[in-house]
């Protein structure tokens, strides 16, 4: 159940890296919020602070009808190339746009 669920919102996910401008990730969240009321920006380590940028970016230029809904803060473990693991910081920014004045001029 959880599952179908986290599938349905993988087409509402951006996934934020440190190697595109902002602004390509902005285009894909304003294009996701086009879509549906919910979108996620979702990065990890050195990204992290880039999601940040993208996030404020979309909220104070672009659309400001949308706000921050929720921001998930975890850990994973990743194998290194080494061979042993280590731990990464992530980031999951959940930006909901408002409902009304959709469509409108």
């Amino acid at each position: 159940m959880s599952e179908d669920k986290s599938q349905e919102d993988n087409r509402n996910v951006v996934y934020i890296g440190s190697q595109k401008p902002a602004m390509s990730y902005v285009l894909a969240t304003l294009s996701c919020l086009n879509n549906s009321p919910k979108v996620y920006l979702k990065a990890r380590g050195a990204a992290i602070s880039h999601a940040v940028d993208v996030a404020q970016i979309t909220i104070n230029r672009f659309a400001q009808g949308v706000k921050v809904a929720g921001i998930t803060l975890d850990t994973e473990e990743l194998q290194s190339q080494e061979g042993g693991m280590r731990n990464v910081s992530t980031i999951l920014i959940e930006l909901e746009g408002s409902k009304k004045g959709k469509g409108e001029d």
